[in-house]
């Protein structure tokens, strides 16, 4: 396996969000997040994609977002490895003194896979519950 960042590219992303079954977005708003991306990571096996991540933020609160593992890939550590990335990018980018915020929206079932990273669900003892809106046009 090869971890690679900062080369995801358009038809990667569509393919492995349909590799789980996970709508895809316009490809103007889909270009448009990459090119926004903080930060991405691929993982590359004899030549295909096989998983993805990407980061997205303002350098204090920062949310990871599209973590996908093909389903033949998964279970392998490929995913933790991915956040563990990305993780370790945010620390970097946090200053002496600082303080960063890392959030995301697990995939119904996946809570305990990133509570394995350190993550916490919300609600807890410092933060209410997590909450979106999605607007369809």
């Amino acid at each position: 396996m090869e971890y690679k960042e900062n080369v995801l590219c358009y038809e990667d992303y569509c393919e492995l969000r349909e590799s789980v079954g996970w709508l895809l977005f316009s490809k103007e708003q889909t270009q448009k997040a990459l090119i926004n991306s903080l930060y991405t990571v691929i993982v590359v096996k004899d030549s295909q994609t096989v998983g993805m991540g990407r980061l997205i933020g303002d350098g204090m609160y920062y949310t990871i977002v599209d973590i996908v593992v093909q389903p033949n890939y998964q279970k392998q550590g490929i995913g933790n490895k991915i956040v563990n990335m990305i993780i370790e990018f945010v620390d970097k980018e946090t200053p002496i003194g600082g303080r960063s915020s890392i959030q995301l929206i697990a995939e119904k079932g996946k809570e305990t896979f990133y509570e394995k990273l350190g993550f916490k669900i919300i609600p807890h003892e410092f933060c209410g519950s997590g909450m979106r809106k999605v607007i369809r046009k």
